[in-house]
């Protein structure tokens, strides 16, 4: 429960953001607009979410005959975890990957691409849907669409604060608004929100982790699988990934400079497999 007040604070944080931002476009009914924008922004999230992401990725449902060993590990694992099974999509991409959604236990998605499937063995596939299955016990897949969405918006909203920065505007109520501070904001405001999207997701990932090791009975099932995900995404990344769903990955799609690597919004791959292979040598119980 803690976790989860804490993640409600930070997505707090979110929307005050979200509402500076439309005080400095539009003075007191801008910051109106924003806020009342940013509740439609979190009820969007709320219902829609996982059909939002799963339509950006093509992910289709599969059926029990189509994948007998997902869907027998993954009733496993939520009988474990005991909450539903949750619906199973398949993702037409050669990049090892998964990811869960939804709104709630009742309403969750898991979400695997078609080369984690073929990549890895059944223990390592029971290690990755343990850990999904985790997000999905601790209401992450919740928490982690409506932080991207806020997110998302809160570019939004900077990119027209920089718009109007360039075009002379920035005037608010009967007050002249100073540029370099209308430019400046607009650039750090953003980070900010990515900042706070982060603090979401590398805790809870660390979570997910020591989760899913439970779930799944052994840490270094997900151990070896983060390996050759890791190996695997590097020959073939995930194409067309959206830097506001990296967060929602077992393992980020995103690839490119040290800068990107600074700000991903996992811990390094390397930092997970130690702590999963310290459980197993503590003597880790199921």
């Amino acid at each position: 429960m803690n976790n989860f007040i804490k993640t409600l604070l930070l997505l707090t944080g979110l929307t005050v953001l979200f509402v500076l931002l439309g005080d400095m476009i539009g003075g007191q009914a801008g910051m109106t607009y924003a806020f009342f924008f940013a509740l439609v922004m979190n009820l969007g999230a709320y219902w829609f979410s996982d059909k939002i992401v799963l339509a950006m990725y093509r992910a289709q449902p599969v059926e029990e005959k189509d994948a007998p060993e997902i869907y027998a590990i993954v009733r496993e694992l939520a009988a474990e975890a005991r909450v539903p099974a949750p619906r199973i999509f398949v993702i037409p991409s050669a990049a090892p990957n998964a990811f869960a959604t939804g709104r709630d236990p009742r309403h969750a998605v898991i979400a695997v691409t078609r080369g984690i499937v073929e990549l890895l063995n059944r223990e390592e596939l029971k290690g990755v849907l343990g850990h999904e299955m985790a997000h999905v016990c601790h209401y992450d897949i919740l928490i982690a669409s409506v932080a991207a969405t806020l997110a998302g918006a809160v570019s939004m909203l900077a990119n027209m604060l920089r718009w109007s920065f360039y075009t002379g505007a920035g005037e608010r109520d009967d007050r002249d608004s100073n540029p370099i501070v209308l430019l400046v904001m607009s650039i750090v405001i953003p980070i900010a929100a990515m900042l706070i999207q982060l603090a979401v997701s590398r805790a809870r990932e660390f979570e997910a982790d020591s989760g899913g090791a439970k779930f799944s009975g052994n840490p270094l099932y997900l151990a070896s699988a983060l390996k050759k995900i890791e190996q695997g995404l590097k020959k073939t990344p995930l194409r067309n990934a959206e830097p506001s769903t990296a967060h929602l990955f077992i393992m980020s799609p995103l690839s490119g400079s040290t800068l990107t690597r600074l700000f991903s919004t996992h811990p390094p791959a390397e930092e997970r497999i130690a702590r999963l292979e310290k459980m197993a040598r503590e003597g880790f119980n199921s």
